[in-house]
This record gives C-alpha cells, structure tokens and sequence, in this order.
C-alpha cells in the first residue's frame, strides 16, 4: 500500500505547473503536468498513488473521472475518513478540505506534516507549497487506500479571521454591506445591497476573485477583502 509521504513526494514534482479552475485531469496519466486545479490534482495525485479513485463522480473510469471537492466530501464521509485538522496538519499527505458551498467551488490541499501545503491554488499561483494556518478548512481527509503514519508531534491549525460566507442563518452586518457596496463599485452586482451575505453576494465574490487569480470559492476571508481595499 502506498503512504502519505509517497503522495506527497509525487505532488510536490508538480509545483510550479499551471492552474486552469474546470481543468479536466486523466487520473491514469502518469505524464499529466497541467493544467489542474485543486480537486482534479489532488485525485490526481491519490490515483496515481493507489491506482484507485477518491474525490470524484460516479464515472469509475479514470480517464474521464471528474473530481470535485463536493465529492471529496461524499467520499470522507462515506469511508469515515473525516479527521481533525490538527491530525491532517500533523500527517505527510494527508489532505485539508474546505467544502463547496452550493453552486460554488471548495478547496483541497495536501498537507505535508509540518504546517505546509502542496496545493494547486489560483490561475495567479498555480501548483504552490503554501501554509494550513490563517485559512478555513472544514476537515482533514485520510483516504483509505493510503497507509499514513502516526504522528510524531500533534500540530493544532491557527484559525484565520472573520470569513464572510454562506452560512444558516445569513453572516449580516456593516462589514458585509460594505462588501457588497464595494463590489457593485467593481461592477460585480451581489443583488441588494442589504447588509446579508446571501447567494447572490457569493456569486459576485467568485465573480471578483476570478477576475484576481484567486481561488474563487465565493468567500470573503483576508486576501479578499484586502483585494478590495476592505482589511
């Protein structure tokens, strides 16, 4: 069985490569050097570990699978491979993710134990070894057909800030109204300007970070913000 510092060994070869969100990646091509984008990457990084899929639609071919961070959710929670993210920081390997809200894009990295990440990120940074800490992640992942060892040393996630995003009931405040004037400045309509992050608000965030090469997720946390003179 393959383990987690394998995969991780395998991603980091691919950083500096490119970054296209919607890339469409051939799990079972050994040779694939981009376009990715962080889901597509990250399954792309267990197949070829494993030889087996995770994170993707029902299609079980590997040539045309399609990876999703919506799915890599079904699957950690269908295996009962959800973890802390303090063990995932912990674990070469091991993967962070941050859940999709509806109609909108998560996010998923490969943690490389030691507070690291090799991550495809944006269209501006392509494939990155960026930082766990300062960002919102929802689980740590530990697929099952990897082996992983224990940690040696447990390392708690720093939480980031305020991040302005979807939630029940709706984030509302001045500081969400003011994102929401500032984006209809930028011509990104976010609907009412009424002070309640709601669907529309999301979409002209994704909107806006798009337009950045940032990894558009539809939530405003500090490089958003900063992005719009708001932080």
């Amino acid at each position: 069985m393959a383990t987690g510092n394998e995969l991780l060994a395998l991603a980091a070869r691919h950083v500096g490569e490119a970054y296209v969100l919607g890339a469409k990646v051939p799990k079972d091509n050994p040779g694939w050097a981009g376009p990715w984008d962080c889901a597509e990457f990250a399954s792309w990084c267990l197949f070829q570990a494993s030889g087996r899929l995770f994170g993707c639609d029902q299609d079980r071919d590997p040539a045309t699978a399609d990876a999703y961070t919506g799915y890599w959710r079904r699957d950690a929670e269908a295996t009962g491979r959800g973890t802390a993210l303090v063990v995932a920081k912990s674990i070469p390997g091991a993967f962070l993710l941050r859940f999709p809200a509806s109609n909108l894009i998560g996010h998923i990295a490969i943690s490389d134990g030691t507070g690291g990440t090799v991550e495809a990120h944006s269209s501006k940074t392509g494939v990155i070894r960026g930082q766990v800490d300062g960002r919102r992640w929802d689980i740590g992942v530990l697929p099952p057909m990897l082996q992983y060892d224990e940690p040696d040393l447990m390392r708690p996630a720093q939480p980031p800030g305020l991040v302005l995003r979807l939630k029940q009931p709706p984030m509302k405040g001045a500081l969400v109204e003011r994102l929401q004037r500032r984006l209809a400045e930028r011509g990104f309509s976010p609907g009412d300007i009424d002070g309640s992050f709601g669907p529309h608000t999301a979409a002209a965030v994704h909107a806006f970070q798009l337009t950045q090469g940032m990894v558009a997720d539809g939530e405003a946390g500090r490089q958003t913000l900063q992005a719009l003179g708001l932080a």
